[in-house]
């Protein structure tokens, strides 16, 4: 083991000195990162193999690890294990080459802070380190945000381990436990509120209500009422005093669907709510103090709505201390057969059917079709098809005819997938399947709707350790 120093005094948050180890078998790569952690003011120790690493880890304190997979002794991820159950709440930041990003996903469903590919891109790794180094004091001070354990698996029901969506995954991960304001923006049917969901329930307000309100559904005086409640006799119908969904989600949060939907002056009244924390009922004269923290979603380009004069500027910044983007469907076509697993064993159980299989030609048109409905989309083509359905499998004529007609209309959009995506969103829902199994290749196989035989051989084909 090697020390590098960086330049004194490289002031952390605790006006000490960043002391990061990186471990790599590359000593001219090992070199180089310590020399540009030494001018942004850190201080560097190196480990030449995992054993070294691990071996470090348990001798002194360090603020993040930036490990590579592939080295000769022991390599990073069973290096990564072991520190992990040595302290748990050390960030460890993978480097791999793109062919083994699949050990790096694995390793951050395991605790990992992150992973980057080779060749490293700086700026990235500058700002993810920052990040790591940024939880994790959060971690050692026992404050509140101790129960929001980063080395814990992210409490959500999205489904997705495709690049866009680990990096989304990531980034959830890293705010939900702040109080910011996030503006969650992506196409209809992508799933903001399940984002939404997931930065509630990994936020230190997560036994605090999660009160949703969707208001593109109401007309503003609705709207208002809604949001903001009403005394008794305020307009007509308005028999007794009601409490609004601000009030409702106090000590908690409020999703705010549609956001982009509301008029000026309903911008307006939600600005003063988010600037003083305070608001009136519909025909009242109180002043109510709220302790909400407010996250939003939309499906329009905001700035442009600014721009247009469509939405208040004011508003706008309120809402964007952080923005989520939730990718379409057609940019993660590798989730599309978990998500196609998940929601053919729901629908049928929802519908009383056995599905034993996906015919490999109904999967691959769902791979290959553009999805202009994105997730919503496929759930529906999945329910419909799991209905209609011929026998105990699901093949491609029981889809809606958009889907089995694509490479007649060019609906696919130009985007089909080649066998090498097919093969990897394959392999990807076999992985998916035996880690919800516990690693069980009967239960695998039969979710799959394969025999045993065949999981093994697949598994074989795939060199995936069986």
């Amino acid at each position: 083991m090697e020390e590098r120093k960086g330049r004194e005094p490289g002031l952390s948050r605790d006006q000490k000195q960043v002391t990061i180890l990186v471990v790599d078998d590359e000593q001219v790569h090992r070199y180089m990162l310590c020399s540009m952690f030494r001018q942004w003011g850190w201080r560097c120790v190196e480990a030449d193999d995992g054993r070294t690493a691990v071996e470090a880890v348990s001798k002194a304190a360090f603020d993040a690890v930036l490990m590579d997979v592939r080295m000769a002794r022991m390599d990073g991820i069973e290096a990564f294990t072991r520190i992990h159950a040595l302290q748990p709440t050390l960030p460890v930041v993978i480097m791999t080459a793109y062919s083994s990003v699949d050990d790096a996903v694995a390793a951050m469903k395991q605790g990992a802070h992150d992973y980057l590919t080779k060749p490293l891109n700086f700026d990235r790794l500058r700002l993810t380190l920052t990040r790591a180094l940024d939880h994790h004091p959060l971690q050692e001070k026992g404050q509140q945000h101790q129960e929001m354990d980063q080395s814990q698996p992210l409490k959500t029901s999205i489904i997705g381990n495709s690049p866009p969506m680990a990096e989304l995954l990531e980034m959830i991960s890293y705010v939900a436990a702040t109080e910011a304001t996030i503006l969650i923006t992506g196409e209809s049917g992508t799933g903001k509120e399940l984002v939404a969901a997931a930065l509630h329930a990994n936020s230190t307000r997560y036994n605090a209500p999660f009160i949703k309100v969707n208001c593109a559904a109401l007309a503003d005086t609705l709207l208002e009422s809604e949001l903001f409640g009403h005394e008794k006799g305020a307009f007509t119908g308005a028999d007794r005093r009601r409490e609004g969904k601000f009030v409702q989600a106090d000590g908690g949060t409020l999703f705010l669907d549609e956001i982009g939907e509301t008029t000026q002056a309903m911008q307006v009244k939600l600005l003063r709510v988010l600037q003083e924390h305070e608001l009136q009922r519909v025909g009242g004269e109180e002043t109510i103090k709220v302790d909400v923290r407010i996250l939003a979603a939309t499906n329009r380009d905001l700035a442009a709505e600014v721009k247009a004069g469509n939405f208040r500027e004011d508003l706008y910044y309120r809402l964007n201390v952080v923005t989520l983007f939730v990718p379409p469907l057609r940019q993660r076509r590798g989730d599309i057969p978990l998500l196609v697993a998940y929601f053919v064993r729901r629908f049928a159980e929802k519908n009383r059917r056995t599905v034993e299989a996906v015919t490999p030609r109904c999967l691959e048109l769902l791979v290959q079709y553009g999805w202009p409905g994105n997730v919503r989309e496929l759930e529906n083509a999945i329910e419909r098809g799991v209905i209609l359905m011929r026998g105990d499998e699901l093949s491609e004529k029981s889809l809606p005819l958009p889907i089995q007609k694509q490479e007649e209309s060019g609906s696919g959009g130009g985007n089909s997938a080649p066998a090498s995506s097919l093969q990897e969103a394959e392999r990807l829902m076999i992985l998916q399947t035996l880690e919800e199994t516990g690693g069980n290749k009967s239960e695998a196989a039969r979710r799959l709707g394969i025999t045993r035989k065949t999981l093994q051989n697949k598994l074989q084909r795939y060199d995936v350790a069986g």
